[in-house]
């Protein structure tokens, strides 16, 4: 990552950016910082989009913050980044928990979002299952190497480990580092967040809602959230990732930027003029 600096606030947030266009911000899901690295370079996107990914408060090289948060005060940072960096409109790719601040985004700031692609969104409407209570009594145990193991072998299969150390070596390490935000702050706010039928009949911009061919071999969790979200979003377009589970992007990371670039193209500002 070709780190740059914003202030944001009291705070110093690490980003990255690259091409020009329309900007495309991946804001990365719980524990680890890095999970966009490797879509930044797919040849779908690159060079076709002004592509922007941060490290979340808390997370990698940015500074951390105190006390509780919210799933609201967490989209807040990004569109406090947005307007950092000059942006008045954005395409938003959001990953499990941050696909829950993308859609908070969208609900506050309808006029920063020009479109959603939310990847398995952390619906906690219907709770993820005993790894996550593992998890987290492993992290309450003061053991954060445990509970990033039970939460990666519960999202993404007992192979995980390998995948990264091939994809993003080091990315776990830095998770175990990054464990008391995700297990702290951000997974509390994310279960204290409210979103039901109502809240998704305010989101007025075009969605894409993606779910792993893989992730049910783990839990039918994940197509059940999906299809709570197809039942709350009617007009969302809907894609499945062949041969990938909730790691999507480190599986399949061609055939997802083939798929968003698809989607973006139907959604430009150009094509909305």
């Amino acid at each position: 990552m070709t780190v740059r600096r914003a202030r944001i606030e009291t705070h110093q947030i690490a980003y990255e950016e690259r091409g020009a266009g329309e900007p495309v911000v991946f804001i990365h899901a719980g524990l680890c910082a890095d999970w966009f690295a490797n879509l930044m370079d797919e040849p779908a996107l690159a060079g076709a989009y002004r592509l922007i990914r941060c490290h979340r408060p808390g997370y990698g090289d940015s500074d951390r913050i105190d006390g509780p948060v919210t799933v609201a005060r967490l989209a807040h940072h990004c569109a406090a980044l947005l307007r950092y960096l000059g942006i008045e409109r954005a395409h938003l790719v959001g990953h499990s928990s941050s696909a829950v601040i993308a859609l908070q985004l969208a609900i506050d700031r309808p006029d920063l979002v020009s479109s959603l692609a939310l990847l398995e969104t952390a619906l906690l409407a219907i709770p993820s299952g005993q790894f996550a209570a593992d998890a987290m009594r492993a992290y309450l145990d003061g053991d954060p190497t445990a509970a990033v193991d039970r939460w990666m072998r519960g999202v993404g299969g007992s192979g995980y480990r390998d995948l990264f150390d091939a994809v993003l070596p080091g990315a776990i390490e830095r998770a175990e580092t990054d464990a008391g935000t995700f297990f702290g702050q951000e997974l509390p706010a994310v279960r204290a967040w409210a979103f039901g039928r109502a809240e998704a009949g305010a989101i007025g911009c075009p969605v894409l809602l993606v779910v792993g061919e893989r992730s049910k071999d783990l839990s039918p969790v994940f197509d059940e959230r999906h299809a709570l979200l197809r039942a709350w979003l009617p007009r969302a377009e809907s894609f499945e990732l062949p041969g990938a589970n909730h790691l999507m992007h480190l599986q399949n990371p061609g055939g997802l930027a083939e798929r968003l670039a698809a989607f973006l193209s139907r959604h430009s500002a150009g094509r909305s003029r």
